[in-house]
């Protein structure tokens, strides 16, 4: 069987190996490797950051680089009154994620070029590097008592406003936007460092915060 399919292959012409290649480019545009290819949310990873982060009805949550939906699934099962929407680069993965979540907005796009202002939650389950350049882009964007809220990886140098478990063993880093600047001014105006202060209309419960 094996010298069959050795056979088989050896007959094929050198341009049909580019076809794989091309359904999975045609898949996820290179643009969006620089991010995290396919790495799903388990189910329910978000439902302790729900025990810890309020949200009102109506508040918009972000899914950055949803891939097929699992975290969009995540983010509706934790936070049903929510608003919840997705952005994936490639239109097959957004297409995919959109019938597997009708309760999600959907589109086709690059998260690093939409605004993330007016959303109270981003979720990101990204590579550790893209970790530096999203905290960045949440400051500048972001409202206060926003949160960036991470499966597995941490913003580089920066504490965290709390962390809870997930299944699998995994961790869900949060980090409400406002807390790290406030921490630093009252750091250099001689204040105690408090990075639990209760924003407006959100609540932070004491628990393992690190």
């Amino acid at each position: 069987a094996m010298l069959g399919a050795t056979g088989a292959t050896a007959g094929m012409p050198a341009w049909a190996w580019l076809v794989p290649l091309g359904l999975l480019l045609l898949a996820y545009p290179l643009r969006a490797w620089r991010d995290a290819p396919l790495f799903p949310t388990p189910a329910h990873a978000l439902d302790g950051a729900a025990q810890r982060i309020e949200l009102k009805p109506g508040d918009r949550v972000l899914d950055a680089g949803c891939g097929l939906g699992h975290g969009l699934k995540a983010l509706y099962a934790a936070w049903p009154q929510a608003r919840v929407e997705g952005i994936e680069a490639s239109w097959m993965l957004r297409l995919g994620a959109a019938l597997r979540c009708r309760h999600a907005r959907v589109r086709q796009g690059d998260m690093w070029r939409l605004n993330w202002g007016g959303y109270r939650i981003v979720y990101l389950f990204q590579r550790p590097e893209s970790m530096e350049p999203a905290w960045r882009k949440a400051c500048a964007e972001m409202g206060a008592g926003s949160w960036l809220v991470s499966l597995e990886f941490t913003v580089p140098g920066v504490p965290p406003t709390g962390m809870v478990q997930a299944p699998q063993g995994r961790r869900v880093w949060l980090y409400r936007i406002g807390d790290v600047q406030q921490a630093r001014l009252n750091a250099a105006a001689g204040a105690p460092i408090t990075l639990a202060e209760r924003a407006p209309g959100h609540r932070l419960r004491r628990g393992h915060s690190h």
